[in-house]
This record gives structure tokens, sequence and C-alpha cells, in this order.
């Protein structure tokens, strides 16, 4: 029953996802973006931009600790090509690692696919360039791997104050990079909220698809 309500989440979050991007691109579209670019829902947008303010040295510190969870994603890849070693076979790698794999692959595909499109572009020019801003690409990573971390720390751990170290670390550290974005001024609300979305999705599809493989190996 847990992983069905895993996939029925997940799927539900990714279908919203979609839903939410119509929105910002038909709902009160005004060119109050730098350069005089398009951005939707910009009544809300801008006034919560005026309200935050912009603050650069924020964002470059979780522009830094973004690479928090790039190197966690490279533990997992280090820990299934030891066992790909020792075990002299691909199949016989654990099974969430390989399918963590799969999923990462999934999480950087979506923030090329949305560099490649962009749907709304930054309210602030970084380095005198206007870069893409939707989803909020450091805000998808960290809500997609951090999450994994404490799934397979539980999943693999026997101490409980290590679990319980690892959720804190992952709730604190997870909260202060979305707030931290949010109230830098570097993207627009509605462009962290497409993160927290597709994120919360990807991830729950992860999880449930890992328990299903579980179940059905017993």
């Amino acid at each position: 029953m847990k992983e069905k309500r895993n996939l029925l989440a997940g799927v539900g979050l990714i279908g919203v996802f979609p839903l939410w991007t119509v929105l910002i691109l038909c709902v009160d579209v005004q060119a109050v973006g730098q350069n005089g670019t398009k951005i939707g829902l910009a009544g809300f947008n801008v006034w919560f931009h005026q309200l935050t303010g912009v603050h650069m040295t924020l964002y470059t510190i979780t522009d830094w600790l973004g690479f928090v969870p790039i190197f966690i994603c490279m533990c997992f890849g280090v820990l299934g090509l030891v066992q790909l070693i020792k075990r002299r076979s691909l199949r016989k790698v654990d099974a969430d690692i390989l399918l963590l794999g799969v999923y990462y692959v999934l999480v950087i595909a979506c923030y090329l696919i949305f560099e490649m499109i962009p749907i709304n572009y930054r309210p602030v020019l970084i380095e005198g360039r206007l870069e893409a801003s939707y989803p909020s690409s450091t805000t998808l990573l960290v809500l997609s791997v951090m999450p994994t971390l404490m799934f397979q720390v539980y999943r693999r751990a026997v101490n409980s104050m290590l679990r319980k170290a690892v959720a804190v670390f992952v709730f604190a550290f997870s909260a202060f990079m979305v707030i931290g974005r949010l109230i830098s001024g570097v993207h627009w609300a509605t462009d962290i909220a497409a993160s927290v979305i597709l994120s919360a999705g990807l991830f729950m599809l992860y999880r449930s698809v890992v328990l299903y493989v579980e179940n059905a190996k017993r």
C-alpha cells in the first residue's frame, strides 16, 4: 500500500507541474522582467520580489552550497561502482542504487530541458547575463537529491542516532536552501514553487518504484 500511495502522489505532482507551467505562461503575463521579458503571474511575482529585495551574498552562499547535493550524487555513484567491481555484474548491483542512477539522470534531463526552453528569465542579471529561471535549478537539485540521502540512510543504517542526524541535516539544509533561494531575489517566487512541485513528484516516483521492486522480490 505504501508504494501505491507514493506512486499516486508522484503521478499527481508530476501532473500538477505542467498545469502550473501553463498557468505561468497564460495568466497575468506582463513584460516586467529584465530587458522587458514577460513574466506570468506578474502581479504576485513582482510584489514578492519587491518585498524580499535582492541579496547577492545569500545567492552566492546558496550557489556554492549547491555542490553539496552534487557531492552526494557522486558518493552514491561510487557506491554503485564499488558494488559493480566487487560483484562483477551489473545485475548484482543493488536495485535501489541502479534506480537512483536512473533517477539522477532524469533530474539532470529536466534541468537541461528547461535550460534549452526557458519559461521565465531571472528578475536580475547574473554577471550581466540574462539567465533562465524556471524552474529554479538549484532548488530542483537540492529537493531531488537530499531526500534520497535520507531514504538511503534509513534503508541501510542500523544506528538510530545516525538516522536522526541525517534527517535533521536533510531537513535543515533543504529548508535553508529553499528559503535562501526564495528571498535572495534571483528567482521569481513561482520558479521556486515549480521546483518544489517537480522535485517532490520525481522523488515520490523513485521511492514508489524502489518499494515495488522490493515487494516483487519477496
